[in-house]
């Protein structure tokens, strides 16, 4: 048997993988547009606050101290009537600050009195004292303090003015963006479109209910996969179960019009492996075929056909073990799903080892880790069948050939979540 090409460098494959453009941007609801990224980068459309408003329930006040109560209290969302100075009215939390006010007095530190109808400030001790009350008749009220002007007052344009830029394009939307967007005036956005994935698992051993029996498994990826895949923001459709087969294969993946296909097994070379097969049956391009990585050597990705959209289409062939397969998707599948959703890069996330961690002679090992302070150690569990040192995991770290010394610094590889 003729040697194939030697397997690509790990760096040089995930480099490969990230070499697609974006895929087109669409505009969407708010309430549509988690898990995209934002085509454009966000700007202002409205100061922030849009409006002078109180900090803190209390009162609005014009002027020192004592305040002669005016009005029945200003809520958030209403009109308020201006202020004359030496006057005060009740006012909530977020409510427009009434022209003329210069501070608002907290509840805690007001004091309103019935009888005179006036407002007094006791936050730093004795205040002025009230005639009828605590003064002699025909007396003056002693002149007041006055809050420093400001005082808990969120002033128009604190936290942005309209035009200011608010998140840079390639900013995955999450529930605190759609906020920050919602706050700062929009009502759609523009994001890439996400990209549609094709999940193909294959294997007439794999069982999708109940026990092991009869010499078949569990199948393990199909659950695993589309939620994971989903919350790097792809749209994951996920078929049933493939019998091993060139037909299945070749059909499923000729007739597939997902921007990705995914495939689970039937990379390497055995009697039932055809995806290679398959994929010189549709006229791919293979871009990778191996990786220089355990586990999850035999993994591959393609360039299918373009679409009827004109736009090239991947196939990523992860092996069919489940950490092999999850090494595959790190490697391959996660890079090229968040670079064509048009999703920023995320800077490397490096750990020191508080324990030698084992690597393999020549290949980069992707090895599950737990952190234990500032450092991380290895697990175990960590066979390429394995999923138990994963499911404890707080991520995959990158070891060089050889392996890592204790007090080593290593790349964290995020593990599979939403």
């Amino acid at each position: 048997m003729t040697a194939g090409p030697p397997p690509t460098d790990w760096e040089k494959a995930r480099a490969t993988a990230r070499a697609v453009p974006a895929l087109p941007p669409v505009a969407r609801d708010l309430a549509d547009a988690p898990g995209h990224a934002l085509a454009e980068p966000l700007t202002a459309l409205t100061d922030l606050p849009p409006f002078d408003t109180s900090a803190m329930d209390g009162w609005a006040v014009a002027g020192p101290g004592p305040w002669r109560l005016d009005g029945s209290g200003v809520l958030a969302g209403g009109q308020p009537e201006p202020l004359r100075p030496g006057a005060a009215v009740p006012i909530a939390t977020g409510a427009r600050l009434p022209e003329g006010a210069d501070a608002v007095l907290r509840g805690e530190d007001g004091e309103a009195d019935a009888g005179s109808g006036l407002l007094l400030d006791r936050s730093a001790g004795p205040g002025p004292r009230v005639p009828g009350r605590d003064m002699a008749p025909g007396s003056e009220a002693a002149p007041g303090r006055e809050p420093a002007p400001g005082r808990d007052i969120r002033p128009r344009g604190q936290e942005c003015r309209a035009g200011d830029p608010l998140l840079p394009a390639g900013t995955s939307v999450t529930p605190t963006v759609l906020g920050l967007a919602a706050a700062a005036g929009y009502d759609r956005l523009t994001v890439h479109r996400r990209p549609r994935v094709d999940l193909l698992v294959l294997g007439d051993e794999l069982l999708e209910t109940g026990l092991p029996r009869d010499g078949r498994i569990r199948d393990a990826l199909g659950p695993l996969l589309p939620p994971w895949l989903s919350g790097q923001g792809a749209h994951v459709t996920a078929r049933p179960l493939l019998p091993d087969g060139f037909g299945p294969l070749y059909e499923a993946v000729r007739d597939s019009t997902a921007d990705v296909v995914v495939t689970t097994g039937s990379t390497a070379a055995g009697p039932v492996d055809f995806l290679h097969d398959a994929l010189r049956a549709v006229d791919a391009r293979l871009l990778v075929d191996s990786v220089a990585v355990r586990p999850g050597h035999p993994m591959l990705l393609a360039e299918l056909p373009p679409g009827t959209d004109g736009r090239a289409r991947h196939l990523v062939g992860l092996p069919g073990n489940p950490l092999a397969a999850v090494a595959g998707a790190v490697t391959l599948a996660v890079p090229l799903l968040r670079r064509l959703g048009g999703h920023a890069d995320a800077g490397p996330l490096d750990a020191v080892c508080a324990a030698a961690l084992p690597g393999h002679p020549r290949d980069t090992r992707l090895l599950p880790v737990r952190r234990a302070g500032r450092a991380v150690v290895p697990l175990p569990f960590d066979g390429p069948a394995m999923l138990r040192g994963l499911a404890l995991a707080d991520g995959l770290a990158v070891v060089p050939p050889g392996g890592a010394e204790a007090g080593a610094v290593v790349e964290i590889l995020d593990v599979p979540r939403p």
